[in-house]
């Protein structure tokens, strides 16, 4: 089924279009959405229309801000659309569009979309959902892996391949991964060069040897220092033809971030979340971290200075600079988390990140009520826990410190080195509120499977001497 664009509406919904439109430009996103509901009901496969109301839902959460604000209400109305997704997939996408109203990143509606529009066959509004649900969560492999597997299915092995890339950025070490980027690659080589043709051999198709070269150097995953300058010439010449195209520009931003030019990397970024109008979050998230590693890079490089003996002077002078780096890196650390938060209020990830940033910046009290909407999210909830308890600890409020680290102590079965860390953390809490019993109790949990954890080995033993 092709996908309806403004072009193809009717007169009268060209209209209301125009006014929608118009409406955005005002910053009236209720009276937006209002009017592309109205439109994509009658017309389901207009994709700009979805794509336009995912924009104003999230511009109109942003400008959100409240008590509430942290929190999903979703979760009745999603199984309530769930109920009827299989009798009434049209019905079950008009209710749906009414959720991400007002909570445009929820995973579970968006799958709910994604389902309804692969039952209406339309293929291209299913690729947006779950796009929306990994823009809302840069971080979640699994989604990309099914974002992946879904380019694929519908052939888009290309888009494919720069999912899997992504989801190497963020685990290098993701083998299911690394094959399912070169079998994409394979697969847009083939479309892209019509090895469909019978009889067609590789020659044949790509007479032009720098073409050939090209090709395969698109597909590959990791590329040398010659591959990536070569892509980023042809690039930069593209995006000349074309310099309001964001695809082009993240492209030349994941090259420049390959071969370590992080300048440059974090310009192409910031460009490129600029031409798409702040939609794609993703791309300012990776300039903000780019610039992170950054201040990384020079912090290191003035600890290794510092370790390599200068004379005093030099010392004194080179950690007073130390200092000074790593203040501005959490300052600026810290703003890009608050901004974050800001655009996306009911993105508990991001409100993980805001309370570890105060954390790191010494500010408990900022910290914990962000880390107590984020324990809500399960990916992070004893993450959240263990800092929370950090944070009452250094407030002084040790009954509510042993009590959360406690909690979070309990949930973990595996005595990984997350689960040690808090029993650690705990054991000094318990030892700060003079509970002797608790103390040690906690101590000997570490020491029966890690004698050489920190220090508690003499702490056991010097408890029974």
């Amino acid at each position: 089924m092709p996908v309806t664009t403004e072009k193809d509406l009717p007169k009268n919904l060209k209209d209301t279009w125009s006014k929608a439109l118009s409406a955005m430009q005002l910053k009236n996103y209720g009276y937006t959405i209002t009017l592309v509901q109205t439109i994509v009901k009658a017309v389901p496969d207009f994709l700009g229309g979805r794509q336009l109301l995912r924009k104003a839902a999230i511009a109109k959460s942003a400008s959100k801000k409240g008590f509430l604000s942290g929190i999903s209400t979703a979760s009745f109305s999603v199984m309530k659309v769930g109920s009827m997704l299989k009798k009434d997939p049209a019905g079950a996408i008009e209710a749906v569009e009414k959720i991400l109203e007002n909570e445009p990143y929820n995973a579970q509606a968006n799958h709910l979309l994604f389902e309804a529009a692969m039952a209406l066959k339309l293929p291209e509004t299913a690729t947006f959902a779950l796009e929306t649900i990994v823009d809302g969560a840069p971080k979640d492999t699994k989604a990309m892996h099914e974002l992946a597997t879904h380019l694929i299915a519908v052939g888009l092995a290309e888009r494919a391949v720069d999912v899997y890339t992504k989801i190497l950025e963020v685990n290098p070490a993701d083998l299911v991964a690394v094959k399912g980027s070169k079998d994409a690659s394979a697969r847009a080589s083939m479309s892209s060069g019509g090895w469909e043709k019978e009889g067609a051999t590789y020659r044949d198709l790509i007479r032009d040897k720098d073409q050939a070269i090209s090709l395969e150097q698109k597909g590959r995953v990791i590329r040398s220092e010659e591959m990536i300058v070569q892509q980023l010439a042809e690039l930069h010449k593209q995006v000349e033809a074309q310099p309001q195209n964001v695809d082009l520009s993240r492209k030349i931003a994941e090259l420049y971030e390959q071969k370590e030019d992080f300048e440059n990397a974090v310009q192409w970024y910031e460009y490129a979340f600029q031409l798409g109008a702040g939609a794609d979050i993703a791309l300012s998230r990776k300039a903000a971290d780019l610039r992170l590693r950054q201040y990384d890079e020079t912090i290191k490089q003035w600890e290794a200075y510092i370790a390599s003996g200068p004379g005093e002077a030099e010392v004194e002078s080179a950690k007073t600079q130390l200092e000074e780096i790593v203040k501005h890196r959490n300052t600026l650390k810290l703003e890009d988390a608050k901004q974050r938060v800001e655009k996306n209020p009911t993105d508990l990830q991001f409100r993980y990140e805001l309370g570890e940033s105060y954390l790191s910046a010494g500010m408990a009290q900022e910290a914990i009520p962000e880390l107590q909407k984020a324990r809500q999210n399960p990916n992070v909830r004893t993450r959240a826990m263990n800092m929370l308890g950090t944070c009452y600890d250094m407030k002084g409020m040790y009954d509510l410190a042993a009590k959360t680290l406690s909690d979070a102590a309990g949930e973990l079965s595996a005595m990984d080195a997350t689960k040690k860390e808090i029993l650690y953390k705990l054991g000094i809490v318990y030892e700060k509120m003079g509970e002797k019993e608790k103390y040690l109790e906690a101590m000997k949990q570490i020491y029966e499977v890690d004698y050489g954890y920190r220090d508690v080995a003499p702490r056991v033993e010097g408890a029974y001497s």
